[in-house]
């Protein structure tokens, strides 16, 4: 992987990330400052030779994002929790009427602790944690990890967003890991919501599929042992486990929830706890 500064004054900054991740820095900045206008010019002439299903790093003066090639050259993505669509879903009351709220048992003033399993980009854990539940998000990608503590830096520097940013701990290790570790721990340890988001396999890319999801995708790939934490899932939380899936996709491990909450193109399957065999290793 790349990693492209496109500000001197970042240079610094990317280096470090560049080599906590593992990338390849390359320094890309204009030879003379520019405005607006022209960082966006010369951001176009940096990635002009990306093809399609090309993707790199970037970091500019807001921070780390994903770069893909298209033409015309699309924007970054990046983690941003300030990003004005999100706040609409969490403003004025809307976040408890979301579906992924209301599937995770945030009502009548619920705060139950949450361990999302496959945060991705943060956007459900972010729901979650500005309506006052305790989030640790668990990230195995180091690329997704670090897009996601960047945008949880920026958070965290944002007086209206420090709030929920401090309800939110991510953490850099696989789930399946933390999840087998929990297992073993009393109930009063434990969360009480385990969430599980797993990646499912798109053939192509789809003007239907938004395009950081896509960039996401095309990163991180799919989540193909996904059916192996719903077991480990329901013996970790004490309340309820939530897996998201696509409205028509088959149930998670083949096994059907107690309830199932459905939308428009996605559902929430709800299931109860349930102690792991007892002859499992």
């Amino acid at each position: 992987m790349k990693l492209y500064c496109l500000h001197e004054a970042q240079a610094g900054a990317a280096q470090a990330q560049a080599q906590a991740i593992g990338a390849s820095f390359h320094a890309a900045w204009p030879a003379q400052p520019r405005d607006a206008r022209g960082q966006q010019q010369h951001r176009r002439h940096v990635f002009s030779a990306l093809n399609t299903d090309d993707a790199v790093l970037i970091y500019d003066d807001q921070g780390l994002a994903l770069q893909t090639g298209d033409t015309p050259l699309p924007g970054p993505v990046r983690v941003d929790f300030a990003d004005a669509a999100l706040q609409r879903r969490t403003s004025h009351g809307h976040a408890a009427g979301e579906s992924v709220a209301r599937a995770c048992g945030l009502r009548k003033g619920a705060t139950p602790r949450v361990l999302d399993a496959t945060a991705g980009l943060g956007r459900d854990s972010w729901i979650l944690a500005s309506l006052g539940a305790t989030v640790d998000m668990f990230e195995r990608s180091a690329i997704v990890h670090a897009l996601l503590a960047d945008g949880l830096r920026r958070a965290h520097a944002a007086p209206a967003l420090q709030a929920t940013a401090e309800r939110l701990t991510l953490h850099g290790i696989d789930a399946h890991s933390a999840l087998a570790a929990m297992a073993q721990q009393s109930a009063e340890s434990r969360p009480e919501v385990v969430y599980l988001d797993p990646m499912f396999p798109h053939r192509e890319k789809s003007a239907k599929v938004k395009k950081d999801m896509w960039a996401f995708r095309h990163m991180v790939g799919s989540d193909l042992d996904a059916d192996a934490l719903l077991d480990l899932a329901r013996a970790v939380a004490t309340k309820r486990v939530v897996v998201k899936r696509p409205r028509i996709a088959p149930d998670l491990n083949g096994e059907p929830p107690h309830q199932r909450l459905l939308g428009q193109s996605s559902r929430f399957d709800l299931y109860t706890p349930k102690p792991l065999p007892s002859n499992r290793p």
